[in-house]
């Protein structure tokens, strides 16, 4: 089950993410808009998956992902294809929302509602495998889009990638259920003991539910509260880091080359970070581990101004990119602990929308303070951002230690 989301996240994220950014080229020229007005699609499809994360998180609380993810490739594949035969903007704008809409139901959210169901002691090693196997989206697919759009086109290009999508509803319905005791087993995949003692408090079917719901809900508990922010807060520094990193390092005097292996390089190490929590979590705790991982993204961006080129670029890809998909791996897990399972969801889809609300506005806000003031200032912020991140994921741990 783990490997088939982590193929079927791998598609949805390479093809309904990453691939706009090789396709924006021959759009600009062929539909004759300029870039803002094309990106503004994309911007729309971030903003309506996050709004759509918060109802599919209370669907998937209650009828599981099964059919919602399954429903979710096939309008994602629908909606590429629109794409394909977008003529202007409007039509153009019309498919990606329902591109956003499929990315809700697909990407990682419902994906870490499985995991939470299906796992307790083996939940760290669940959600390793599945974010490393997706962290390589972007590495699989910009080439392979690019290669497609080099040997028949742009349009048909994204047919084929429209049929590469749908085809994810079939591994989806196949293999998901609700839970494991739709198969007669219990969590982890054991069919004949009890849940460990230390299983997490989701894991435990009288729960008390009513706390976590009415107005506040979740929210009520510092734990989430604290957790939510410092994700959204990280989410800020990233996008901004991967829309003005390669520019500000031309500015400061760094190579051409160098600057774009400094921007690849963060996504290859994001990797390498996410394999470095799970081994140190599983000794010191994944709260501090991840809070001293995304301290070490504030370090990184402060090594941009303090030493000299290219050794400040190398430091900076190193600790920041480290830190750059911990929360992938953290954020679910914790929160695991933090609520009930039959909460998860529901919550982790209201995380989603925060987070990819700090995904929208990053670019317009940074942009905005480096228009005015300059790289400084923005890269400042940034490290504000890491900082307060950090900080907040000290307080969340501490907060659900004492409860």
């Amino acid at each position: 089950m783990v490997w088939a989301l982590a193929v079927t996240e791998t598609v949805s994220y390479g093809v309904l993410y990453y691939s706009f950014a090789v396709f924006l080229v021959p759009m600009r020229e062929e539909l004759d808009a300029s870039t803002a007005q094309l990106s503004g699609a994309l911007t729309l499809s971030l903003a309506l998956s996050g709004l759509g994360a918060v109802v599919v998180g209370r669907w998937l609380d209650r009828w599981g992902a099964r059919w919602v993810m399954t429903t979710g490739s096939l309008l994602g594949g629908a909606s590429v294809l629109a794409w394909s035969q977008a003529e202007d903007l409007g039509q153009l704008y019309l498919a990606f929302a329902g591109i956003g809409l499929a990315s809700a139901a697909v990407l990682y959210e419902p994906a870490y509602a499985v995991i939470n169901t299906w796992f307790r002691r083996d939940r760290p090693r669940a959600l390793l495998t599945l974010t490393v196997v997706a962290g390589f989206a972007s590495t699989i697919f910009l080439p392979t889009s690019q290669f497609l759009i080099d040997g028949v086109g742009w349009r048909p290009a994204l047919v084929v990638l429209a049929a590469v999508v749908a085809a994810c509803a079939l591994p989806h319905a196949l293999v998901l259920r609700r839970s494991p005791a739709d198969l007669d087993l219990l969590p982890d995949g054991r069919a004949d003991a009890d849940p460990p003692p230390s299983a997490a408090a989701s894991a435990a079917p009288d729960v008390d539910l009513q706390p976590y719901r009415g107005p506040g809900g979740a929210y009520r508990r510092p734990a989430v509260r604290w957790l939510t922010l410092a994700a959204a807060l990280q989410m800020v520094a990233n996008a901004a880091v991967a829309v003005f990193l390669v520019a500000y390092l031309l500015e400061a005097g760094a190579p051409a080359g160098l600057a774009a292996v400094a921007a690849g390089g963060l996504g290859a190490l994001s990797v390498t970070g996410r394999v470095v929590l799970t081994v140190l979590a599983a000794r010191v705790g994944i709260g501090h581990v991840t809070a001293a991982m995304v301290l070490g993204q504030a370090v990184g961006v402060a090594a941009l101004f303090l030493l000299p080129q290219p050794v400040a670029t190398v430091a900076f890809v190193l600790l920041f990119g480290v830190g750059f998909g911990v929360l992938n791996i953290a954020r679910p897990a914790l929160l695991g602990h933090f609520v009930p399972g039959p909460v998860f969801a529901a919550v982790s889809g209201q995380q989603a929308l925060a987070v990819q609300f700090g995904r929208v506005v990053a670019p317009v806000a940074v942009g905005a303070l480096i228009t005015a003031v300059g790289y400084g200032a923005g890269f400042t912020a940034i490290a504000g951002c890491v900082l307060a991140a950090a900080v907040l994921l000290v307080l969340s741990d501490r907060a659900a230690g004492s409860s």
